[in-house]
């Protein structure tokens, strides 16, 4: 998975209190933090593969989660961007907007990495205390430290 000098997450990847109009919007501004962060090398073309991805089949997931995901040439290092959406966007889940997104952003060349880190969210997500937790995170910091302790493989 990611090297111990590349954490999976950081709190530059988390934005909280998005006002978001659309799925494409959040996803937008979550792929802008990675772009900024220097682990996709180019905006338009990973947004591209993250649309086309979500074409083939919708990434809502019950209890207000949206993981869109991707594998990508413009990605450098294994990702995860979070945003809170307190006013939710469709992502397609059978009940309802999701309040939670988690852009999960992978290498083209990364094997199976994005399978396991989207199977490692979706184990936690499962759990109300969970998403609970997440939503009470105060900041970005917090979220990427709740993210990093329950999701990513010590």
């Amino acid at each position: 998975m990611t090297t111990p000098s590349t954490p999976l997450i950081t709190r530059d990847l988390v934005a909280v209190d998005v006002v978001a109009a659309d799925r494409d919007d959040v996803t937008r501004r979550l792929v802008d933090l990675l772009v900024a962060a220097g682990r996709v090398t180019d905006a338009e073309g990973f947004l591209a593969d993250v649309r086309a991805r979500e074409a083939q089949m919708a990434t809502g997931m019950p209890g207000g989660i949206g993981l869109p995901h991707a594998r990508s040439e413009h990605v450098t290092v294994p990702s995860l961007a979070v945003a809170k959406v307190p006013g939710g966007v469709d992502f397609g889940a059978p009940d309802g907007p999701a309040t939670l997104v988690f852009l999960i952003a992978a290498p083209a060349a990364g094997g199976s990495d994005h399978l396991q880190i989207l199977a490692a969210l979706a184990r936690r997500l499962v759990h109300e205390s969970f998403r609970t937790s997440l939503h009470e995170a105060p900041d970005a910091a917090t979220v990427a430290a709740i993210v990093t302790r329950e999701v990513v493989p010590s």
